[in-house]
């Protein structure tokens, strides 16, 4: 069961990444377009958030199934890695992607709308592309997804 959870896990991260790519790429290009916020955009970033929390799900149930939570970090920076930076850098990027699509729902105008998505949306990237580097660093025979 774990190794389809895994597989899961792991061919997920595409389908996060990519959406994560596309609603920021798209709400820069509506805050410095000025740019209508569109149903579709609102779309885009629902959909995001969804496949970021089924992301996160599928972490946790592998995080606690394996025993990460129990193991000492003291020694090999894999178990520390997936021990505690991780899982800690993922659940902030979620939160960022999670409070950025609320509070882009309270907002009226369209380029407040798209500059808090781009923000929110944009510190989440940055946080998993590091997060993916730091795997790259930590855990011998890992490569910033799968390419080396």
């Amino acid at each position: 069961m774990n190794d389809i959870l895994k597989s899961a896990h792991s061919g997920w991260r595409y389908v996060v990444f990519l959406l994560l790519v596309i609603a920021v790429v798209k709400a820069l290009s509506g805050w410095l377009g000025n740019k209508p916020y569109t149903e579709g955009d609102r779309k885009l970033n629902v959909f995001t958030l969804i496949s970021a929390h089924i992301q996160l799900l599928l972490g946790l149930i592998l995080y606690f199934s394996e025993g990460w939570y129990r193991l000492s970090s003291a020694g090999a920076p894999a178990v520390r890695y997936f021990k505690m930076e991780h899982i800690s850098m993922m659940i902030i990027a979620i939160v960022l992607i999670t409070v950025g699509n609320s509070k882009s729902k309270k907002i009226v105008a369209s380029v407040a709308k798209h500059r808090t998505i781009s923000i929110f949306f944009g510190l989440a990237l940055i946080l998993i592309i590091v997060s993916i580097y730091l795997m790259t660093k930590s855990v011998p025979g890992r490569t910033f997804f799968g390419v080396s």
